[in-house]
């Protein structure tokens, strides 16, 4: 038998764990987190390949309900984030709520009761709510090239790597030059034997000016609290000021393209390699790297850079796009994830019998990056047009988390069994309203080709504004936009009542 809860959160990351505890502190306990896994951490689980690490300071990537005085270092690694929220996790009193290994299979709206059917791979549960936060990086994307089944040695996407493989003396390849591939090859570069690093697309790549978070520091957050929240400013208002260039001036990133170039002079001296390495496109309109190591990596002697992409594998011969052919005996998938057509988009069913991936065939798009019209009570964290080029995704988050928290008190406000609906017109005006926006911006006026576009190459990927404007526009949810739907029951009584009075007034 099915197990019935209020909410139903999907995944156990930033945002899924984000979800849980505000719906603790909304005085919501009536819920359960699908995890498919066998531990929290999303991506940070699930990344732990050599040198992981992210690119935006540890103060500012974190939540602002939890902040941590005990960074250790002023950009933290994978496993200090992981750590960060296993911490969260079992502060808020997370656990009883989770469920470990219960990938979702399919979830299907039930109209006659209002709710959503879910089947996992440890049950059946069934939800009043859904809370979809499974994120945009979470599946792996490996392209389809030809001949890859003949490769006789080890193969493994970024996000699944091979720890019990031992890479000393190897022949890698390294395919990609994404912000994984970056950390990635200096990270291994000392170990293999020759390190051959496919690169479709050269990135542009600023200093990572990241040091040891002093004794003296941590212990002034730990005994000034205020001081945490002044650092986490500080950083956030930075960014702020920065969006202006990437959404209405791009020409401004001209200076910031100066300094770029610089960075790589100051590693690369060799003229041909550096001429591999130089983007031809505005700095920006793919997300801008982070590193100090990467350029000095790909000068070893033992580092090859070929300019091209994979095309073809025969047997342990990898060959290039422009016909280079390299001998491996591992390769590495540094490619990115599956963002524009996320998988978990083929297991949710509406109320018209579609999947969520079928009514996104032409685009993703969501109300205020949450609500998806014909998919009734279910909200997406981290939904189209909620990533940022330049800032930290957890503003983003806790804006979305607080959009949930008013869905919530607007269906108790309603009262009996309900459920709100996107109305099409509210969707389609939000998109198009983010959509003109976009014309401007970097990411779509760059010259690039990015992981922010979709097949059709529209941009449904990043937020074309600052992040203050984004918790304005989800501090509140406006049911001029929904339809409001009421279980069968309750309207065949609320027909029977306007009959009556009908035929009181006719008496």
């Amino acid at each position: 038998m099915a197990e019935h809860v209020r909410v139903a959160v999907i995944g156990s990351g930033f945002g899924g764990l984000g979800a849980a505890v505000r719906l603790r502190r909304e005085g919501i306990t009536d819920f359960v987190v699908l995890e498919r896994a066998d531990s929290v951490g999303g991506t940070w689980r699930d990344n732990s390949y050599p040198g992981c690490a992210c690119d935006v300071p540890s103060h500012l990537y974190s939540f602002s309900f939890a902040p941590n005085p005990d960074w250790p270092r002023t950009f933290s690694g994978q496993e200090h984030i992981r750590a960060y929220l296993e911490h969260v996790t079992d502060t808020f009193g997370l656990r009883p709520h989770l469920r470990l290994g219960a990938e979702v299979r399919r979830m299907t709206w039930d109209a006659q009761e209002l709710r959503w059917d879910i089947e996992t791979s440890a049950g059946r549960y069934s939800a009043d709510v859904v809370v979809s936060a499974t994120g945009p990086l979470s599946d792996p994307k490996v392209p389809e090239v030809p001949g890859l089944d003949s490769f006789p040695g080890k193969v493994f996407h970024s996000a699944r790597w091979d720890h019990d493989h031992d890479l000393t003396g190897q022949r890698v390849a390294v395919i990609g030059t994404g912000a994984s591939a970056i950390q990635i090859v200096p990270a291994i570069q000392p170990k293999a034997g020759r390190l051959t690093l496919f690169q479709r697309t050269p990135p542009w790549v600023m200093p990572r000016v990241d040091r040891a978070i002093s004794g003296a520091e941590r212990a002034l957050h730990r005994a000034l609290p205020l001081t945490t929240q002044l650092r986490r400013g500080l950083l956030w208002g930075i960014r702020e000021l920065q969006v202006q260039a990437f959404t209405k001036h791009p020409n401004q990133l001209g200076l910031v393209e100066k300094l770029a170039k610089q960075n790589m002079a100051r590693s690369i001296k060799d003229p041909a390699l550096r001429a591999k390495l130089t983007p031809n496109y505005r700095i920006g309109c793919k997300r801008i790297l982070l590193s100090s190591t990467y350029y000095p990596a790909l000068t070893q002697p033992n580092v090859d850079v070929v300019a091209s992409g994979l095309s073809e594998v025969r047997g342990s011969t990898l060959v290039a796009a422009d016909g280079t052919e390299t001998e491996a005996d591992v390769i590495v998938f540094g490619t990115g994830f599956h963002v524009t057509d996320m998988p978990i988009a083929e297991r949710v069913v509406g109320a018209d019998g579609r999947t969520l991936a079928e009514s996104w065939k032409d685009g993703m798009e969501a109300l205020r990056g949450a609500a998806a019209s014909g998919f009734p009570n279910w909200m997406t964290i981290i939904g189209p047009n909620t990533g940022l080029g330049n800032s930290s995704m957890i503003l983003m988050i806790e804006s979305q988390l607080n959009y949930m928290a008013d869905y919530l008190r607007q269906l108790d406000v309603l009262g009996g069994r309900a459920a709100l609906d996107a109305r099409p017109s509210a969707v389609h005006a939000w998109n198009r309203r983010v959509q003109d926006r976009m014309k401007r911006t970097v990411w779509n006026t760059g010259g690039c080709t990015s992981w922010y576009l979709d097949a059709s190459g529209r941009n449904t990927t990043i937020w074309p504004g600052t992040t203050g404007e984004f918790r304005r526009a989800t501090r509140r949810v406006d049911l001029a936009e929904y339809e409001v739907l009421r279980a069968p029951a309750a309207n065949s009584e609320g027909e029977k009542a306007k009959k009556d009075d009908k035929d009181e007034v006719t008496a």
